[in-house]
């Protein structure tokens, strides 16, 4: 079914207030998760403990009614404990797959970043081509399919840093941080009896969910923004205080991503506003920063937004007009 960006800002907003029972004061955030969903990505949450990660992936996978899978990555796990393995019958004297947790559709990465890099690389096919081959033998994994990674940013001992490529996998990385005091004040109301999770339930269908992810495609980009979004990336590969810049696969990720946050504000063509408020999360966890700037405490994030401020954006009329 063909969607227009009213309906699609309708749906979303469902989502986005039915996750808001459960996850109190983190409308960004929520924002960011739906425009991963829409975008067909994935989203990496970056946060310290107890702030709702995997909340926020259960009450998700709930609100669209979908499979929840999640993996608690330890250093031993293995990569068939992630995709499945083939197991031998003695019966009909035949290996048969066995799926693993990884065959569902909205699937937890918990602490991605405390399983061995062999372990890590099991989700890059998936991550990238929704499949999985197991035996030389591909099994596709179901739609909508997206992977929510976490990982702490403060305690690094007993870790494996995800490499760049897993990393170039992330659409977006999400931080949610702590809640004001009012926030955390309602967090305990809402919790006195029961947890608000126990109580939501799906607030739209798969066949939706997979006709809003396309229907995004239809949204226009002028040719102005599409410059807007390759000088960004160019800028992270020509800046002296980066080491490694953005690959094209940022590009591809403001473009989509554009088109899905046009969508979230009901519009069907993309200003170069829509593209600045997703850099950061877009591109800051795809560049490194070089040796230099990190003597200086500048964080690949500090890097993103002063090229945000360096590079000048196209006049927001050029999108209309050209359409």
């Amino acid at each position: 079914m063909d969607l227009t960006a009213a309906e699609i800002q309708a749906c979303s907003e469902k989502i986005i207030s039915n996750l808001e029972q459960v996850i109190v004061g983190k409308r960004r955030g929520l924002e960011l998760m739906v425009i991963g969903l829409l975008c067909q990505g994935h989203i990496l949450i970056e946060d310290v403990p107890g702030v709702g990660k995997t909340m926020l992936a259960r009450s998700l996978a709930q609100s669209l009614g979908c499979v929840f899978n999640r993996i608690q990555f330890t250093p031993d796990l293995l990569p068939s404990d992630v995709t499945g393995t083939s197991i031998f019958n003695q019966q009909t004297r035949q290996f048969e797959f066995r799926p693993g947790p990884l065959m569902g559709q909205i699937i937890l990465a918990d602490e991605i970043n405390r399983a061995t890099p062999k372990t890590q690389s099991a989700l890059l096919e998936a991550m990238e081509e929704h499949q999985i081959t197991i035996d030389g033998e591909m099994h596709p994994l179901p739609a909508p399919f997206m992977v929510i990674g976490t990982q702490n940013p403060i305690e690094y001992e007993g870790t494996f840093p995800l490499p760049e490529a897993q990393l170039d996998r992330f659409l977006l990385r999400v931080s949610l941080g702590y809640l004001s005091k009012q926030e955390e004040i309602r967090v305990m109301q809402n919790q006195r009896v029961r947890h608000p999770i126990e109580a939501i339930a799906a607030v739209t269908s798969q066949d939706e969910v997979l006709a809003m992810q396309a229907a995004i495609k239809q949204v226009y980009v002028a040719p102005a923004v599409e410059q807007y979004i390759v000088d960004l990336t160019f800028a992270t590969r020509e800046n002296e205080s980066i080491f490694l810049g953005s690959s094209p696969r940022g590009s591809l990720g403001l473009y989509r991503a554009g088109q899905a946050q046009a969508a979230l504000m009901g519009r069907d063509y993309v200003l170069p506003d829509d593209v600045k408020k997703l850099a950061e999360p877009i591109l800051a966890h795809r560049i490194i920063a070089s040796p230099a700037a990190r003597l200086k405490q500048f964080t690949a994030r500090r890097v993103v937004q002063d090229i945000l401020e360096r590079v000048p954006l196209p006049d927001s009329e050029l999108s209309r007009k050209a359409k």
